[in-house]
């Protein structure tokens, strides 16, 4: 979290690390844990997990160096993220779809989304180009404008353009790399420009 310039995120968005797991979870035992927080809170204020590969060898370069954000990561013969069985996409950070504000970031991944947040920018994200679902459009029909940020490939396009017809309100926006790779590349005032905010 700290090389991709997301500490702050880790207890803000509740990230931690899996030492131990419950019987049944072994599989998720040195992954990062991402929390799904219901806007609400209370008893029952996580709506799931995901878990995200953090091995040295997928992460790290021969030398000892982070990828992230700025290189892409290896995960090679296993998936970057797990899901709980049974799971079904959701999206990430719901809490910004309740504060007070005329735009809001669509992002592709939990770690874009935070990244935005910790920009001032409120940001809500998919779980990837193929989780979106169309019940998830209504959520942003009171907005001055959704900025969708698309990642640079043919698939982050597609999806984007594809979720962009379903609101009228929506901008989709390539800054080149992904958001946390471009804040951390070009700083929060150069994101804010680029979203003409």
């Amino acid at each position: 979290m700290t090389a991709r310039g997301l500490g702050p995120a880790a207890a803000r968005f509740g990230v931690g690390y899996v030492g131990s797991a419950l019987i049944g979870h072994e599989r998720m035992a040195g992954m990062l844990a991402i929390p799904y927080q219901r806007p609400a809170g209370g008893e029952h204020g996580v709506a799931t997990v995901r878990y995200r590969c953090i091995r040295d060898e997928c992460v790290m370069d021969d030398n000892g160096f982070y990828f992230a954000p700025t290189r892409k990561e290896r995960h090679e013969k296993h998936g970057k993220y797990q899901s709980l069985p049974g799971d079904h996409p959701r999206l990430y950070n719901t809490a910004a779809l309740i504060r007070q504000s005329p735009h809001i970031v669509l992002t592709e991944g939990e770690f874009d989304a935070q990244a935005s947040e910790l920009a001032g920018v409120p940001a809500v994200g998919t779980q990837g180009t193929g989780a979106w679902k169309p019940h998830f459009a209504p959520a942003f029909v009171g907005y001055e404008r959704v900025f969708i940020l698309a990642d640079p490939d043919d698939a982050g396009l597609k999806a984007a353009d594809k979720r962009a017809a379903q609101m009228p309100n929506a901008s989709v926006i390539c800054l080149g790399e992904d958001v946390n790779s471009f804040i951390h590349t070009n700083g929060v005032d150069e994101y804010r420009e680029r979203l003409g905010l």
